[in-house]
Formats: C-alpha cells, structure tokens, sequence
C-alpha cells in the first residue's frame, strides 16, 4: 500500500463525476467519524469503494481511484496509514515519506469522496493484540526476507475492511504478493467485498511509481530503471520458448549485475498463486525482482499470461 510523485503540472485533468458529491473531501480521523460519513451515502444506494494507501500519494495512487471508479464505485473512500505493524525495527518506519497537506490536495483535485486519516492509537489502541496471519502464499519471497510484514499487511487491511465496509477495494499489482495474500485472506475469512487490482503505473524509462523513489538521489535515480529492464529481459525469453527457470534467472541476475552500485535481491520466475517455482510453464507466470539501491529498496513484477508462452500450448 506504496517514483517520484508527479508534478502537479503533469496530473490529468480531473474526470467530472457520474454522480452527486459532497462540494469538498471529507476528513475522518476516527471510526466513528469514518463510518457516520459513510452511513448517508450507503443509505442512498450509493457503492462505496476503498483505496488503502500509506500515503505520499503519486499517479499510481490516484489511477487506483480511477479504477474504483470504473468497477462502480460512485462513493470513494482513500485511507492514508503508515503501518508500523509491517515494518521490521531495521526497516523505514520513522523515514517512510509523509505529506499530509499534498495529498490532501491531490485527492480533492481527484474528488474523493473521503479521506480516512488515523493516528496509530485509533488503528491499535493500546493492548490490542490480534493479529491476521496468512500461510501458503504470504511465507515465500517478500514474506520470508521481511518476516512478519504480510500479518502487519492482513492485519491492517482487515481493519479498514471492518471500518469502511466497501463494496469493493482497489490495489495495485506493483505489490503482487501482498494482492495474492489479500485475496487469500478474503476467500478463506469470507470477507464480503469485490477485489479489484490495478495495473502498475510507471515513469518514462519503465522505473515502477512508488513513494519509496523519493529516497533516491539523482545518481541513485539513474540506475533504478535496470530493475524493469532485467525483468522485461525475463519476459521476452519466457515469450521465446525458454523454459528453464534457471536459464531466465540467470539472464536477469547477469543484467543487474553488469550495473554498478545496484544490488540483487531477489530475481526470479514464480507460479502468481503461489510465489513459488513453477512446476512446469503450462500456466500464468510471474517475473519478480526486488534490488538496493543505497539504502532504498525497490520492488516490481511482470505477469506473463498462460497464452504469451509457446510451451503452454503444447
């Protein structure tokens, strides 16, 4: 729920709505707040829709919007929380980016309907302790590098499911383990609500929006599109016949590792069930990479459909 933000200058213009809002975004900071706003809305009729996001909010934030928008959301509800529940005590938590007054405005120039913006003491009041665990697809890659991160991600998506209540919920698939976890703990805790992924939204030269680029400086900047690159490398070889996992990996590893200042995580070929080695490429597969940059740690993924391989037709 996380390219440098673009510029004002550069946001398209904002779409006129299909339906009667408020004059203004409204600001919740409480549940009680949060759901009091709801409550006429949904009494009307109208589909509420929520996009979670912690914030800093760029162009792949705000194509999420548009998103719910187009699956029927005619009341969209953004939520702004940083949660420390899926940072590690090595990780960004105090240095994660925050601009309040920013993205404020970019969601009124979007017309959001409301904004639900809580404090950690609303989020986990103090001796709150249960947690949502998800097994299976939440232990491998992200999951086993950043250990308790999906429960934080469960976890607080639960919440705001129970708080707002939507209809449906948009996410982006830059984040496609923590989609393939959310959905999981949909269908196994029988969540009522649609799920919709959006597409991830990049800069020019393929670098993936996060907010986590703001942490780049311009040197750093300049390396960080090799991450795309190796894994479009990963794609073509896959949509040419390849069908050995180690033979892609390698190709992938060998691009990154030509530039230098740029570290591998991970560079891999997975089942997007799973985020496991394929068993065979008779499927959808999933090209993932994770690298540091500095101390900035950068994330991306290219789906590659069953119909795109030569051997899934065999």
């Amino acid at each position: 729920m996380g390219g440098a933000r673009a510029a004002d200058s550069c946001l398209p213009p904002t779409p006129i709505p299909r339906y009667a809002r408020d004059d203004m975004l409204r600001l919740a900071r409480t549940i009680e707040e949060t759901r009091a706003a709801i409550r006429g809305p949904r009494a009307a009729g109208r589909t509420v829709g929520l996009v979670p996001t912690m914030g800093f909010l760029h162009e792949g934030h705000l194509s999420l919007i548009r998103v719910a928008r187009e699956h029927g959301a005619d009341f969209v509800a953004v939520s702004i929380f940083v949660n420390p529940l899926q940072f590690a005590p090595h990780e960004d938590f105090q240095r994660y980016p925050r601009d309040e007054e920013h993205d404020r405005k970019l969601l009124e120039r979007e017309g959001v309907d409301l904004l639900f913006l809580p404090s950690i003491d609303v989020m986990y009041p103090p001796n709150a302790t249960t947690r949502v665990t998800v097994t299976g697809v939440a232990e491998a890659l992200e999951g086993e590098r950043r250990p308790g991160h999906f429960t934080g991600v469960a976890t607080v998506v639960s919440k705001l499911f129970n708080i707002v209540q939507p209809e449906l919920a948009v996410f982006g698939r830059k984040d496609a383990q923590q989609c393939a976890v959310i959905e999981r703990m949909v269908r196994d805790l029988d969540i009522p609500i649609r799920l919709v992924f959006g597409e991830t939204i990049r800069e020019h030269d393929g670098l993936a929006m996060s907010s986590r680029n703001s942490y780049l400086m311009r040197e750093q900047r300049a390396l960080a599109p090799v991450l795309h690159r190796a894994l479009r490398a990963g794609e073509d070889a896959i949509k040419h016949g390849i069908d050995r996992v180690e033979s892609i990996e390698k190709l992938m590893h060998k691009m990154v590792a030509e530039t230098a200042g740029v570290e591998v995580d991970y560079l891999v070929v997975v089942d997007p069930l799973t985020f496991r080695t394929p068993a065979d490429f008779h499927r959808d597969l999933l090209v993932a990479g994770a690298v540091h940059i500095g101390k900035t740690r950068l994330i991306d993924n290219i789906r590659v459909a069953k119909n795109a391989i030569p051997h899934a037709h065999v």
